[in-house]
């Protein structure tokens, strides 16, 4: 990487960690493409970010989870030369999953899947011609573990988490790495659009600043796959994989209801 913070792509960026690793990346320089559905949102960060440091933002709003708005953020972020990209755009929906509306859930897997595969598949053949790029892709600890209530988004995050692992062997000789941030719990408004709130999995998390810091920093060192807490990591990496199935999902499905 050059000295300058190069450019870079950051999907659901109008809030939460997404709005978080735009202003880390800002701090250090870097000029941004973000892109959310939310144009006001979007506008207003760009006049923040760009009054507080010297960098240029690029807003693009646009529905992820549709292939017009795929078209629509490809197109803006083509001719420019981008050395990060971090795939943060994402949602859940708590519920049995035969109670719930079908289209909710293909909805989610368009958006915590397809979209991810989309645009690395668009943006990282860029990287590889250039010899050095990174892509960070937000998993979650949802995705080292099945999920009971939230059963397709835990299984969107453990596509993430084994899809970006992959990824990253193909083309680390190559110059370009991919790095799987897995979160716990995050203080954003993610709870309240998955009906999550008031369960037991949403009495402590962390916030979108401390969780955006270990992601970028993970990143820039071309590691494979981080935990943000210590603890939490080694309980879903050591502990939960050791633990009998049925009291794993047992244990899932206990935290996230009601």
């Amino acid at each position: 990487m050059t000295d300058k913070a190069p450019l870079a792509v950051i999907t659901g960026a109008s809030g939460g960690i997404g709005r978080a690793l735009a202003e880390y990346h800002a701090a250090k320089g870097g000029d941004l493409i973000l892109a959310a559905r939310r144009a006001v949102e979007l506008d207003a960060l760009k006049a923040d970010i760009e009054a507080k440091h010297s960098v240029s933002v690029t807003p693009v709003a646009c529905d992820l989870g549709t292939p017009e708005g795929l078209a629509t953020l490809i197109a803006a972020c083509e001719g420019r030369d981008i050395g990060i990209l971090i795939n943060n755009a994402g949602f859940g929906g708590r519920g049995a999953f035969i109670e719930r509306h079908l289209a909710d859930d293909l909805a989610m897997v368009d958006l915590n899947v397809n979209a991810v595969m989309i645009l690395c598949h668009s943006i990282a053949p860029g990287m590889v011609a250039r010899g050095k790029g990174r892509i960070l892709n937000v998993g979650s600890t949802a995705g080292m573990m099945p999920g009971p209530m939230q059963a397709t988004y835990f299984a969107t995050k453990a596509f993430v988490n084994s899809f970006s692992q992959a990824l990253d062997e193909e083309l680390r000789a190559q110059g370009v790495t991919v790095t799987v941030l897995a979160p716990g719990y995050v203080e954003t408004d993610f709870a309240a659009r998955a009906d999550l709130e008031n369960t037991p999995l949403t009495k402590s998390g962390q916030s979108p600043e401390a969780v955006a810091r270990v992601g970028y920093g993970a990143m820039m060192d071309g590691r494979l796959h981080v935990v943000n807490e210590g603890m939490l990591s080694v309980l879903t990496n050591w502990v939960i994989p050791l633990l009998p199935r049925r009291q794993v999902l047992k244990m899932v499905r206990k935290m996230q209801t009601k």
